[in-house]
């Protein structure tokens, strides 16, 4: 079959895993990527102003090159992810000139919280119709796409990438009791990190975003905090006795990327509880959780103090994201069928 995929393209995570999923099945696999359309564009407030707001000459140039190479290419499968630069229009034009070519949109954001801006997703939503399928994150946007005129949603939930994520050396294990990998959100998270770091329990804070944060005595204890990335995200994963998982609630999450991307690395999972996280982990035997500051502390403290039990928890909550198919080419294998 071949496939076009469709997107930003700056994360190997995203675009470039699905492409790269879809080749290990088997497909023909060429990618258009829109942020070469954006080159330097720190340096650049107009290019800048463009890839924000969606508007200007570079957004009609990208969607032209798009609909031209999609009509040379001429793809049985069109995957677009995070669709918001592709115009409504560009959508309606393919699907008259490739009338056998299936289009499929996936969002791992939720345009519909609360707290979402709209402007982003204003031609991502009016778009809705012209996909064959679209893809949520998240259960609860399955429902919204439908009633925003999706003819058909379908769930379609993160993954870990293995080659990517996947357990470390020993020798370069524990270097940390806990850390926490993720980006600054002003939620609770907060509240949860202060508590930790005034326990007295050896953590570290690792992710973007967080000078953001309003100063405080005690993120300045764990500063200066850095994003990680590529291998070094995982080798900080597989550095740490514990991981903590928290829920962005900006998209509203009862799971996450990292839900996959923890077990993954055989370091045990300590998550903020919620009834899907719950389902996908036995509590205390494939990853644990928390529902107040203090029961996340105790558990650290009951699991730092015994490595076995610890080790176990970290082994079966391993065992358990491959058991399932949480991978990204069993994700897209998914895809397919429900194409």
């Amino acid at each position: 079959m071949k496939i076009l995929v469709v997107g930003d393209g700056h994360s190997e995570i995203h675009e470039i895993a699905v492409a790269g999923a879809f080749r290990q099945l088997g497909h023909d696999v060429r990618e258009f990527y829109w942020h070469r359309y954006f080159p330097c564009k720190k340096n650049s407030t107009w290019l800048r102003l463009q890839d924000k707001f969606i508007l200007g000459p570079r957004i009609g140039r990208l969607n032209a090159d798009l609909a031209a190479e999609a009509v040379r290419f001429a793809p049985d499968l069109m995957f677009v992810y995070r669709g918001t630069h592709v115009l409504p229009s560009t959508l309606g034009r393919l699907k008259t000139q490739l009338p056998r070519c299936r289009v499929l949109g996936y969002n791992n954001d939720d345009p519909f919280a609360a707290k979402q801006p709209r402007w982003p997703w204003r031609y991502f939503l009016k778009g809705l119709p012209l996909y064959d399928a679209v893809f949520a994150y998240r259960g609860h946007n399955v429902s919204h796409f439908l009633r925003a005129g999706a003819k058909r949603a379908e769930l379609l939930m993160p993954w870990f990438i293995p080659e990517r994520d996947r357990p470390g050396d020993a020798a370069n294990r524990f270097r940390y009791d806990v850390v926490f990998v993720g980006h600054y959100e002003n939620d609770h998270r907060l509240i949860y990190l202060k508590a930790l770091t005034e326990s007295g329990i050896d953590f570290r804070l690792f992710g973007p975003e967080w000078e953001r944060a309003p100063r405080s005595d005690w993120l300045a204890k764990l500063g200066p905090i850095r994003a990680v990335r590529g291998e070094e995200y995982r080798n900080t994963l597989c550095s740490a006795r514990i991981a903590l998982c928290f829920f962005s609630k900006l998209n509203r999450d009862t799971y996450t990327r990292r839900c996959f991307e923890i077990p993954a690395t055989r370091t045990m999972m300590l998550c903020e509880y919620s009834e899907d996280a719950a389902r996908l982990y036995k509590e205390g035997e494939e990853a644990e959780f928390f529902r107040t500051p203090e029961e996340m502390i105790e558990k650290i403290r009951k699991y730092l103090a015994n490595e076995p039990l610890r080790a176990s928890v970290a082994e079966a909550g391993y065992r358990r994201v491959h058991r399932d198919g949480h991978d990204v080419v069993s994700r897209m294998r998914a895809v397919l069928y429900a194409a």
